[in-house]
């Protein structure tokens, strides 16, 4: 259960992504930069976090393609971005190359500890 607790701190971390991302886009206000200054320092906070136990190179991937799928999205349902259908298929098969990434990392992993311990 600690894994998952660890991957759900990427998928948060990816969620500040987004609101960071966004406020540098939109932000015009002192009040507006300030939150997407400390959205920024949340989500590099918790990612770096979630790297001191998990694959950091597995981790980063995740965290910038949930952040760029989220982006995405947010774009086209908040500030009006035309709707195109290639782009939510790219997201997509985007959303799946990080779940596969995730999985099996997950399984490598799995394999290492156990040829570690010595059984087959």
């Amino acid at each position: 259960m600690k894994k998952n607790s660890e991957w759900l701190k990427v998928v948060g971390a990816a969620i500040f992504e987004v609101m960071w991302v966004i406020g540098l886009k939109h932000a015009s206000s002192v009040w507006e930069w300030l939150i997407t200054v400390v959205a920024i320092i949340i989500s590099f906070y918790v990612i770096i976090s979630a790297s001191s136990k998990l694959p950091v190179g597995t981790v980063y991937s995740v965290f910038v393609g949930l952040g760029t799928a989220g982006t995405v999205i947010a774009d086209m349902v908040l500030f009006g971005e035309p709707f195109k259908l290639m782009k939510l298929v790219l997201v997509v098969i985007l959303l799946a190359g990080v779940i596969g990434l995730k999985m099996v990392t997950n399984e490598t992993k799995d394999i290492k500890e156990t040829e570690i311990k010595g059984e087959s």
